[in-house]
């Protein structure tokens, strides 16, 4: 007979209360993923080097994949659906990465995308080194790093203040009109 090696956790996620039955061993993100029903958060390479499974836990960018969802317990942990505003309005990070084409297969965009939020609110006038030195943290092996970039620098200066400076994609002019 195997014994039942189940515990109750209590999780904390995106502001709702989240209280699931899970293996003490279970990652958080595995947890986030099945348990409370948050797809965002991706499963790379689960040994922390993609960056992937970034959330945050009290603020601060983790591996998911690299913490125990026990060990969250009791802390706020804020995924990529958490940063999307009242009425589903995209965080300036998420609005970004549509507009300058931050993302091409999308796998890896969840944790960039927290990855930048946080980096943002923390320091809202980065460089353009600083923001390099960041996102190197992170694994894409689709769009060569560019249009990530771009889009973090735009979202950047909007979340500082600058609303205009996200501009229009080059193949969507702006002023121009499909309707004839």
């Amino acid at each position: 007979m195997t014994e039942n090696r189940t515990r109750t956790v209590r999780l904390q996620v995106n502001g709702e209360r989240h209280e699931v039955n899970l293996e003490p061993r279970k990652s958080l993100a595995d947890a986030l993923r099945e348990d409370c029903g948050l797809t965002g958060t991706h499963l790379g390479c689960e040994h922390g080097v993609c960056g992937t499974c970034t959330v945050l836990v009290d603020g601060k960018p983790v591996r998911g994949c690299l913490i125990f969802a026990v060990q969250a317990e009791g802390r706020s942990v804020r995924t990529v659906e958490g940063l999307t505003g009242d009425n589903n309005k995209l965080h300036p990070v998420q609005q970004a990465f549509t507009e300058h084409h931050g993302l091409q297969c999308g796998f890896c965009t969840p944790g960039f995308v927290v990855l930048a939020a946080s980096y943002l609110e923390e320091n809202p006038r980065p460089t353009e080194d600083e923001l390099r030195e960041v996102l190197s943290s992170n694994l894409c092996r689709c769009t060569g790093y560019q249009n990530i970039l771009d889009a973090v620098m735009s979202a950047a200066k909007v979340m500082d203040g600058d609303q205009a400076t996200i501009a229009t994609p080059a193949n969507e002019p702006s002023g121009t009109s499909t309707t004839g």
